[in-house]
């Protein structure tokens, strides 16, 4: 079986008084469309852009985002 990364953004934008993906996306530099493509898994963000989505909402990247199968 082959290993998919998967994410926890939603739950984490929830959380996070509803944050919209626009707001996610400015801030870390991206577009609402790339937020919404990272989160339902059509595209894996860059390094960088992982980071900095899991310093948005002050948590490791591991727990915004898993290596499974």
């Amino acid at each position: 079986m082959s290993k998919k990364l998967k994410n926890n953004i939603r739950t984490l934008r929830f959380h996070q008084s509803e944050m919209s993906q626009a707001e996610l996306g400015a801030k870390i530099g991206v577009t609402r469309q790339t937020i919404a493509a990272i989160e339902s898994g059509k595209y894996s963000p860059s390094l960088e852009a992982a980071f900095k989505i899991a310093d948005v909402f002050g948590v490791k990247i591991t727990d915004a985002f898993d290596w499974r199968e």
